[in-house]
């Protein structure tokens, strides 16, 4: 028995909130390549909803702008990203990182974990741990992401230099799509 993509994601993701915004992901997809936003049922996940976001992806622009964030994305950011292109609302804060990483998800297609230190290009070190995975109209060629975020705050010494043991930015892992 061949393990699929996904599972080997899944096997990734630690954290019980992110394991399920995750699986509905799987279950809204069936048997499409990737699910539809509107495949994606608030009420399934609504006790994650603080933690999800999502962008939408214009190929012909080749930028992104935000679809939705849950409070606890907008607290940390203190703003909404909802309407907002991604490199308006990131700059200053590593928008290629970013970008490049979620264009990644939404093209290849494939599948991201993320764990350590999340959110420091707000100047703010959390660890955590991230989900993005790629949306579909037409269930084959990615147009948006939804992902999710978990995270404590470690320090939020703005300005203080790290030390040179403290890692820079999480660890990225990528599974394209089956």
């Amino acid at each position: 028995m061949s393990v699929t993509r996904f599972e080997e994601f899944l096997w990734c993701v630690e954290a019980p909130a992110l394991r399920a915004v995750a699986l509905h992901w799987q279950a809204a997809r069936a048997s499409r390549r990737m699910p539809s936003w509107r495949d994606i049922d608030a009420t399934a996940i609504a006790a994650y909803l603080p933690i999800v976001w999502s962008w939408k992806y214009d190929r012909a622009a080749d930028a992104m702008t935000g679809r939705l964030a849950g409070e606890e994305i907008n607290a940390l950011f203190g703003k909404s990203l909802r309407g907002v292109v991604m490199e308006e609302f990131f700059r200053g804060h590593d928008y290629e990182m970013v970008f490049a990483r979620h264009r990644r998800v939404v093209v290849e297609p494939a599948l991201m974990h993320g764990s350590g230190v999340v959110f420091i290009h707000v100047g703010r070190r959390g660890l955590g741990e991230r989900i993005i995975m790629p949306l579909a109209d037409d269930g084959e060629t990615g147009d948006s992401i939804i992902g999710a975020t978990i995270y404590q705050w470690v320090s939020s010494d703005r300005g203080r230099p790290a030390s040179p043991n403290e890692p820079r930015r999480e660890a990225e892992e990528f599974f394209p799509l089956d």
